[in-house]
C-alpha cells in the first residue's frame, strides 16, 4: 500500500468503549430492554436520528423518557448515556502524535452533541486538554454533517473536503459494516479487530 493519508473511526479505535455498561445503566435508570433498541451492530432509528442531528439533545432526551416510560432526570439520561465512554490511553495519544510526522491524518466519527461534550472533557481530564485538533487535520463528526458511515456520500464529502484521492488514502474502523461501506464506495479500509488488535499494533498488518 502506498499509503499518504489516514482516516480513522474514534470510538473503540482510540478512546476505550463499554457497550455493556450502557445497557447496565440505562436499565438501573429503570429503561428495561434497552439493549433492544441500541447495540453496536444494530440501533434504533432514534440513534441514527441522534447522529445525523435530526434531533437535539433536549429531543433525545425526551424520546428516551418516551422509550422508557420512566421520568428519567436530563442528568440520568446523559450519566447513563455517556457510561458508554472511558478513557483515551496515553500510548495510543503518542502513537498517533508519532504517526502525525508521516501521514495527513483525519478523523471520522458517528457520534452525537451529548457524547463529544462528554469525551472533551476525558481528554481534559486525562491528558490536560482536548488534543484531537493538534493532531487530526481535520475532524468529521456525522452529526454536524448531517451524514454518518457508512454512506457512501461521508466518504466522499472527506475525501473531496481534502482533495485525497482514493489511491493513497485508508480508512481504518472497528466497525464492520462501516469498512464494507468505505470498500464498496471504492476506498481503501481495514477491520481493526479490538477482541484482538490494539491500534499501535496496526503497523504490523497494513506496514505504517
Amino acid at each position: 500500500m502506498n499509503i499518504k493519508n489516514i482516516i480513522f473511526d474514534f470510538g473503540g479505535v482510540f478512546i476505550n468503549l463499554d457497550f455493556n455498561a450502557i445497557v447496565r445503566s440505562f436499565k438501573a435508570a429503570g429503561f428495561e430492554h434497552f439493549e433492544e433498541h441500541y447495540a453496536k451492530a444494530k440501533q434504533d432509528s432514534l440513534f441514527d436520528d441522534f447522529e445525523v442531528g435530526k434531533i437535539t439533545p433536549e429531543q433525545f432526551r425526551d424520546r428516551i423518557r418516551q422509550f422508557s416510560k420512566t421520568p428519567m432526570s436530563d442528568e440520568t439520561i446523559d450519566k447513563a448515556w455517556n457510561s458508554l465512554l472511558l478513557d483515551f490511553p496515553n500510548d495510543r495519544k503518542e502513537w498517533l502524535f508519532a504517526l502525525k510526522n508521516k501521514y495527513r491524518l483525519f478523523l471520522l466519527s458517528n457520534t452525537n452533541e451529548i457524547h463529544i461534550r462528554c469525551f472533551e472533557k476525558i481528554l481534559e481530564r486525562d491528558h490536560g486538554k482536548n488534543f484531537l485538533p493538534d493532531v487530526f487535520e481535520k475532524i468529521y463528526y456525522s452529526n454536524r454533517l448531517g451524514m454518518r458511515k457508512p454512506h457512501a456520500e461521508i466518504f466522499d464529502h472527506v475525501l473531496k473536503d481534502n482533495g485525497l484521492s482514493l489511491h493513497d488514502t485508508i480508512f481504518i474502523d472497528d466497525t464492520e459494516r462501516h469498512v464494507k461501506g468505505a470498500k464498496e464506495f471504492g476506498m481503501q479500509a481495514y477491520l481493526l479487530d479490538l477482541s484482538k488488535q490494539d491500534i499501535r499494533e496496526l503497523g504490523n498488518d497494513i506496514g505504517l
